[in-house]
């Protein structure tokens, strides 16, 4: 069987984290939390992973600009990760401000679970 996929999230309600980790977990994802985008550049520097789950409004440093510097790292495998966004105020935003920012989807919240591992899968596959 191929190496489990690894999955960075990055949510600053732990809540979401709880959730999101019981429903990739169950797929055999492995999972890491963190609460910012800087622990998100922090986190990859260190490891490697198969796919970003990024929320969009977090302290420190947010989604976009997170995602943005991601698109600027010099390890280009790092560089071109799929960043799928996970934001409730998606009506400030179009599909096309997060293509632009280099997010590869998004999901809204509330989250459908459903939907979160379809469109993980998508990614991974």
């Amino acid at each position: 069987m191929a190496e489990n996929k690894k999955v960075l999230v990055a949510e600053d309600s732990s809540v979401i984290i709880n959730l999101t980790k019981n429903v990739l977990m169950f797929e055999k994802y492995v999972i890491t939390a963190v609460k910012n985008g800087k622990q998100v550049l922090e986190k990859l520097a260190k490891e490697d992973f198969d796919l970003i789950l990024m929320d969009i409004n977090m302290p420190i440093m947010d989604g976009i600009e997170c995602t943005k510097m991601i698109r600027t790292l010099s390890d280009k495998k790092k560089a071109s990760i799929p960043v799928i966004a996970i934001t409730g105020n998606y009506k400030n935003y179009t599909l096309d401000d997060f293509k632009k920012a280099g997010l590869n989807d998004y999901i809204q919240k509330p989250l459908d679970y459903d939907k979160l591992l379809a469109t993980v899968k998508k990614h991974l596959s």
